[in-house]
Order: structure tokens, then C-alpha cells, then sequence
């Protein structure tokens, strides 16, 4: 499936997405895809894809500017920290890419859903947390910590979360205060948590990274489960 690279800026930094578009005229309900530290590289472009083929308007989100990917994790981690370091910067950056999303002529703009992936995850929550017009959010082995909590009403999408029992990067009491702030806001939140998976645990290269990254592995069993979880989902909030 060919790829269409779509150019938009936020301040200086022109970012480029990469939509996948299915087959027929639409509107089509869509997926924003986020991801993960390392930048826009295979993992958001396969899924985009997967999810063009069962009908959804896919876009792999571009947070880092010119579609960047960071062969070298570190590397990609330090430019994620550059983002955490500016909040209000970062939620608009998000929100930049929803709407790039929402205004296409093949979207049906009131059927959209974002799925990220560690970093992705992260914002995906972020966009829930700031009130997005979005039908459902999933984070997959994302950050679940924030310096912005959701106020009390304000997340109108469903919240599900897929975390890993041994990853480092979210651990036991992330999960619970995270738990916590959900019931606080009100929010509509599903959080499942494989007992036997680390980090990264959808990403088959993550072996990849084992040497320089502490803490992530591949899971097939979550990897599937969590990604036909989705697809249920999804086609209860924006299909049915």
C-alpha cells in the first residue's frame, strides 16, 4: 500500500505525516497512530497500513519534525525529553496532528480514535487528558505519568490501557496512581496489564535494542491480544 507523505508545520518545525488511505470515496471513520520514542519509523507506518486495510483512514503521526527515526534508541530518547521539557508545546504538537487528521475530506471527523506506542502511548493519553473529541485512545506499554492530570469531566474518549507487568518505564505505582486519576476524572477506562511482559512488548525488533535499553522485550501473546482488543474496539466506538 503507497503512503502519502502530508506536510504541516507547528511553529518552525515542518512535520510530515504519512497517511494510508482505504479503498472507496469515504468519509471513513479514522486512527491517528503516535509513535514511540525512536520517532516515525516501522512500527506506526505497519500499523497504519493494517488499519487502512480494514477501512480506517490511518496517519502515523511525525512529533520530531521531517519524519525523523532514530536508528539509535538513546538518541530518540533525548529528543523525547526535549519535548517533555516544554508541556503546553507538547499537547499542542498533538493536538496539531488530530486535527491534520480531522480536517481531511476522506475523515468523518466525529469517528476518530489515536493508538501510540511508549512515547505514543503517552500522548495518546495526553489527548484524552486534554478533552480531544476523539471516540477512544489506546496506549500501548505507554508512559502513564503526567505533570497535567485530567480534570474532573473533562476525557470524553474511552481510555484503554495495555501495560506490561515488568516494564520499567511504567511501573506498579505508575499503574496505580494512573488507575486513581482516571476514577477522579470520571473517565471511562479499561487497563490491562500482562503479567509476564516488558517493555516495548509490541515490537518484534525490540531485541534490537536490548543492549543500550533496559527493560524491553517482545511478547507475542500481548502483542496479539492487545491488538485484536483494539480492533473489537474499535469497531464498537466507531463503527457501530
Amino acid at each position: 500500500m503507497a503512503l502519502t507523505t502530508l506536510d504541516y508545520h507547528h511553529g518552525d518545525v515542518r512535520l510530515k505525516g504519512q497517511l494510508a488511505l482505504p479503498d472507496g470515496p469515504g468519509p471513513h471513520p479514522a486512527v491517528l497512530v503516535m509513535h514511540d520514542a525512536r520517532g516515525q519509523g516501522y512500527q506506526v507506518i505497519d500499523r497504519a497500513e493494517r488499519l487502512a486495510a480494514l477501512g480506517y483512514v490511518a496517519l502515523a503521526s511525525d512529533m520530531y519534525g521531517d519524519g525523523q527515526y532514530y536508528d539509535e534508541p538513546l538518541a530518540g530518547g533525548a529528543h523525547m525529553q526535549t519535548l517533555h521539557a516544554e508541556p503546553d508545546a507538547l499537547r499542542e504538537r498533538i493536538l496539531l496532528n488530530l486535527g491534520v487528521l480531522q480536517a481531511l475530506p476522506q475523515v468523518d471527523s466525529s469517528r476518530i480514535a489515536a493508538i501510540g506506542f511508549c512515547f505514543g502511548g503517552e500522548c495518546v493519553l495526553d489527548l484524552a487528558r486534554s478533552g480531544a473529541d476523539v471516540r477512544a485512545v489506546v496506549s500501548y506499554h505507554g508512559l502513564l505519568s503526567t505533570q497535567r492530570p485530567a480534570a474532573a469531566g473533562q476525557v470524553k474518549a474511552r481510555v484503554v490501557v495495555y501495560a506490561g507487568a515488568k516494564d520499567p518505564y511504567a511501573p506498579a505505582e505508575d499503574i496505580a496512581a494512573f488507575n486513581a486519576e482516571m476514577a477522579a476524572a470520571g473517565a471511562s477506562t479499561d487497563v490491562t496489564v500482562f503479567s509476564e511482559a516488558y517493555h516495548a512488548f509490541t515490537d518484534p525488533r525490540a531485541a534490537e535494542r536490548m543492549h543500550v535499553i533496559p527493560g524491553v522485550r517482545y511478547d507475542a501473546v500481548a502483542d496479539a491480544v492487545s491488538w485484536a482488543g483494539t480492533l473489537a474496539l474499535f469497531e464498537q466506538v466507531l463503527r457501530a
